[in-house]
């Protein structure tokens, strides 16, 4: 299986995707580089299709996950509700252009 690195240790990248992933869900959208995007919108799409399907088990593990009660609560209430319909596809990355420091490709990553 391929994932991204990012320059980072196993420990320290499931930190930041935690961190990505539960700011992302409370917020709606976040501002943050293309790959980091890219792989914090496949653990969205697993963390949704969690929240549709809606039993204890599942909540279970998105908690393990997302490191804030309140964002589980309206994960389950509110988002799957909303994607209750759609077989996927439940992110938007947008392109913004290169960060001024260092050049790396920004981008907005957004719920649909």
């Amino acid at each position: 299986m391929f994932y991204r690195k990012l320059g980072r240790d196993s420990s320290a990248r499931k930190a930041l995707f935690r961190s990505l992933l539960t700011s992302f869900f409370a917020l709606g959208r976040i501002e943050t580089t293309e790959a980091k995007a890219k792989e914090v919108s496949k653990l969205a799409a697993k963390m949704i299709t969690l929240a549709k399907r809606g039993d204890l088990h599942a909540r279970r593990q998105v908690l393990a996950y997302i490191m804030d009660e309140k964002v589980t609560t309206a994960l389950f209430d509110q988002i799957a509700a909303k994607y209750a319909d759609r077989q996927g596809g439940y992110t938007r990355i947008m392109k913004l252009g290169p960060r001024r420091g260092d050049a790396a490709p920004m981008v907005i990553l957004e719920l649909v």
